[in-house]
């Protein structure tokens, strides 16, 4: 049984239940949207279905996760950090993490019989995805990117999908950007973290990429994700019940015309901008890009501008 125990504990550990907080962006189309709180008459509330579909992703995620670090076990041994992973340092056997791998992508299959088929369709476009990652597409320059990238733009659909939301195609964008500007940070800090252990680099791919051309690349998403989620908030009318100034009529007679929009969804731009430059700052000074969702955990201060950005957006989208 002891041994049984401490089996399920490395599978955990494989797992990876910190790389949760990447599903949280099945949420986003829902917060955006302005149904984060809709109820139907005729079915559960939205909310609780997004959050089935999260669970159900937590477990897709938890599957590949062991499935990538059988296929890297070898290479992982040799990284300064993921050489204590369980299945590199030999500690989790390939045979259980095959074994728990497979009974968890049996168990997305049921549970995602309840769901739409364009949900069903949305899960078996991410495995196949993260296999051809695992076995071939990370050893591409470019393509090894894009594949992350594509993994939370996978995530933001099969959230929309689940509750048959319309998104903005500047939305979309923003989270292609954003995306892309994550994927390379995550580049950028493992070239770093290599760089002087060059014989027994781990990614054949980051030799591929110079220093230069990584810069260019962090450049072009860092203003990319910015750009676009600002132009999101220009084209987006942000109230789905009234305008503004019947919400904030306040505003509307105390402030001049200068000050007056009825995008207020715009005020929370200066904060998008902020947490890009201290993303950048944590990348380039402190080499933390490496893990995304470590940074955004430990991080005190990217950490208060996304929950500060999270309380404007709720009250701006859904104050009455």
């Amino acid at each position: 049984m002891s041994s049984f125990i401490k089996t399920l504990e490395l599978v955990l550990v494989s797992a990876r239940p910190f790389q949760w907080i990447k599903n949280v962006t099945l949420f986003a189309p829902l917060l955006f949207s302005g149904f984060l709180f809709y109820d139907p008459v005729d079915g559960p509330a939205y909310f609780l279905v997004v959050l089935r579909a999260f669970a159900v992703f937590c477990v897709l995620t938890s599957s590949v996760y062991l499935i990538n670090d059988t296929v890297d076990a070898k290479a992982d041994s040799m990284h300064p950090v993921k050489k204590n992973r369980p299945i590199a340092s030999g500690k989790l056997s390939v045979q259980s993490a095959i074994f728990y791998s497979a009974l968890g992508l049996a168990l997305v299959f049921y549970l995602s019989l309840s769901f739409t088929p364009f949900y069903q369709l949305l899960l078996l476009s991410y495995i196949a995805i993260q296999l051809l990652y695992s076995f071939k597409l990370k050893q591409i320059p470019i393509l090894d990117v894009l594949t992350i990238a594509s993994g939370f733009l996978i995530r933001i659909y099969a959230g929309a999908v689940v509750v048959n939301l319309s998104m903005s195609v500047w939305f979309l964008l923003t989270v292609v950007s954003a995306s892309l500007f994550l994927a390379v940070g995550k580049r950028q800090s493992e070239r770093t973290l290599m760089k002087d252990q060059s014989e027994k680099i781990t990614r054949a791919t980051l030799h591929k990429y110079s220093q230069r051309l990584l810069d260019v690349y962090t450049s072009m998403f860092a203003n990319a994700t910015w750009l676009t989620y600002a132009l999101y908030t220009f084209q987006t009318q942000q109230s789905t019940t009234e305008p503004a100034f019947e919400r904030f009529p306040w505003a509307y007679t105390v402030l001049p015309r200068t000050f007056q929009s009825q995008k207020l969804l715009m005020l929370t731009l200066p904060l998008v901008i902020f947490g890009v430059m201290r993303y950048l700052a944590l990348v380039y000074e402190e080499n933390k890009g490496e893990s995304p969702e470590k940074v955004l955990i430990k991080d005190k201060t990217l950490l208060t501008t996304v929950f500060v950005y999270g309380v404007m957006t709720i009250f701006i989208i859904y104050f009455e």
